[in-house]
Formats: structure tokens, sequence, C-alpha cells
């Protein structure tokens, strides 16, 4: 017996630094994926191998789970599945591959607790398996939870739902499906490495600081619900550096707002959703979050032909993305040239499982399981 599973990455339109201050977000998964392929075993082992970055664990599917270090997903995972009561029925080996960026800001992680999950419960023929919404709430179980790291669910909405999606980040988390199709995405890595939690921690603390001032000086100051003159006004009292960093975050507020009008019509205008995600990566350079090459490569990205340009994820070098239907391969190219790796990306599916049937003759089959 064998299965193949793979999950999504992903690309956050709008709300980018907004999760954390309980304000929604969108975003879309992409077909840049974590694809796992395994095969049963006849002993209790459970032998991962990674090519990709050149490692193999060993884990026994039945030892206590023990974590040595922060971010051992594939120990995560398999508690969080033992948790819900269930016993793997045999080992497994398995093979990891994928061509999301990894530690750029494409949710390369979540999708790869997302789609070890999916193993672990399609093997266990677990009815947790063929539910989206709980396979993201374990998702997130498993590497934000168990590790007591700083994270929302909009990766593993993504890589779980797939689609085009609008996350209520306020706990206990939901996730809406968005009806607007798009295309014209381009990928670009700037291959600088990003210091994710360093880059959350500054971002956050002053944003939180920022609006309890706020709310000390103006008690009826609300950030879901204070209308925008409002709080702007309340924003240009308070001191650098917090008052662009809370400016920074109403105006992105804004435009997410504007967006998810927009996108839950279905009705797409592109040159101002391209206009609105590159008024949003101006506001993130406000925010400090970006680099001078991300900079670099959204303006040669736009100069390309693309409609807007965003980084891509937390900041701090990673990613970065080019909205441009029509002009995929002309800033494609210009972000190779100017060293940056590009990639021309789709909307993708949320996390699937496929069985290995083996026909009469030597045949090889398939089964999709959603």
């Amino acid at each position: 017996m064998a299965w193949r599973v793979r999950a999504p990455g992903r690309l956050c339109l709008f709300g980018e630094h907004q999760d954390y201050l309980g304000l929604p977000v969108i975003a879309v998964a992409i077909d840049l994926c974590i694809t796992m392929d395994a095969a049963k075993r006849d002993d209790r082992c459970v032998l991962v191998h990674m090519p990709d970055i050149g490692a193999t664990e060993t884990l026994d599917a039945d030892a206590p789970i023990v974590y040595e270090r922060p971010r051992q997903y594939l120990r995560s995972g398999l508690k969080v599945v033992r948790d819900l009561g269930y016993r793997l029925p045999h080992g497994l080996t398995v093979t990891v591959r994928g061509d999301i960026p990894i530690n750029a800001g494409t949710a390369s992680s979540s999708a790869f607790v997302v789609a070890w999950l999916k193993l672990l419960l399609t093997v266990c023929r677990a009815k947790e398996a063929d539910d989206p919404e709980t396979l993201a709430r374990l998702g997130h179980k498993a590497e934000v939870l168990e590790f007591g790291e700083p994270g929302g669910m909009m990766d593993h909405f993504a890589a779980s739902l797939g689609g085009l999606i609008c996350v209520d980040t306020r706990p206990p988390f939901s996730a809406e499906r968005l009806p607007a199709q798009l295309d014209g995405f381009v990928l670009g890595d700037t291959l600088e490495r990003k210091q994710t939690l360093e880059v959350l921690r500054q971002t956050k603390e002053q944003a939180l600081q920022a609006f309890r001032q706020i709310q000390k000086l103006h008690p009826d100051f609300d950030l879901r619900e204070t209308g925008a003159e409002k709080a702007l006004e309340y924003a240009e009292e308070l001191d650098e550096p917090f008052r662009t960093k809370a400016v920074a975050h109403i105006y992105d507020r804004e435009l997410c707002r504007e967006a998810y009008k927009m996108l839950s019509r279905g009705e797409v205008n592109p040159e101002r959703l391209g206009e609105m995600l590159t008024e949003h990566h101006r506001w993130l350079q406000a925010l400090g979050v970006s680099t001078p090459k991300l900079d670099a490569l959204v303006d040669i990205a736009l100069k390309a032909g693309a409609l807007g340009a965003k980084l891509n994820g937390s900041g701090g070098g990673g990613c970065l993305f080019a909205y441009a239907p029509g002009k995929q391969n002309e800033v494609a190219q210009a972000i190779e040239r100017a060293g940056g790796k590009a990639f021309i990306v789709a909307v993708s599916e949320g996390a699937k499982a496929e069985w290995k049937c083996e026909q009469e003759g030597g045949a090889t089959l398939w089964g999709e399981r959603v």
C-alpha cells in the first residue's frame, strides 16, 4: 500500500501583519506544494527522508513523544494524531519533496505540517482527514501551540482549504471562501534569508503598544470598529515610531476591507487590485519589514508590466509576488535578471491524498481523495 499527499503554499494578498491585531487577512493557495510519498512498512518504524534539505528522521510509531528542540514537526504531528486517539496501523517509509521556497514567507512549514497530518490521518483512516477546517486547526496545534510560538491560522487554512480565502484572525479563528477567480501571479524569491520570529516580535510589539496608547487616550477607540478618519486622527497624536506604525496599520486595514468587498462579489477590477497590492507594500515599508532587495524587485516587477506587487509574509527578506495578468513571463524574466528566483504560480486546491493501486498487468493507478 502506498500514499501520496500534497499541501500548497500561499500568498498573503491583504492583511499582512494584521493577524496579531485581530484584523482579517486575505490569502490564496498556490500550486507550489509539499509532496509526501509514503509506503507501508512491516515494522513500527516511521522513516522520513527529506532530500531537499539533506535530512532523514526516524520515529518509533509507539514511543513517547519528546521534543529535543523547537519545530520538530514530525514529532508534533504524530503527537497530535495520537491525542485524537489514533494509532498508526504499521510503519511508514516517507519521502518529502517540495518546490515552495523554504523560510521565505510562503508558508512552507505550514504546508509541511498539514501534509504530514493529512498523511497520518489518511493512513489511520481517520474522519478528520476529510475535514479541511479540522485539518487546519490540527495543523495550527502541531506547528504553533505545541511549541508556544507566535502565529495565527492563515497558513493552515490556506494549505487545507486551498483557493482564495478571508481569515478571521480572532480566536477561535475561521475562514471564508471567496468566489473571485484570480490568475497572473509571479512569486519572486530574493534569496535573502529571513528572520521570521525576530521580525514578527519587533513589529508586533510596536503595533500593540501604539494601539494601547491610543486606547488609553481615547477609551472609545476600537481597532475593528472605529472609522478610518477618526482612527487616523487618534494615531497622529502619538510620538514616533508609534505614530507611523499605527497609521500604516490603519491604512492596511482599509485596503483589506476594500479588497474583501471586491473579491467577495466575485467581480475583479485588475487595475485597482494591483494598485491596492502596491499600496499595501508601501505601508509595509513604513512598518520597517521590507528590505532594499524586496523593494527593488517590487519596483522591477512593476516596470516589467505588473499591475501590482508586494512582499509576501512577515518580511525581513524572503519573497515578494507580482500580480501581472498576461505579463507573467516578462515579470518573471525581469525578477531573474535582477538576481531573484521567479515562479509563475496559479491558484491551487487544498491538501489532498491519493492511494496507489496496482492493477493486473503491472499498471499503477492513483486514486484521488481530497
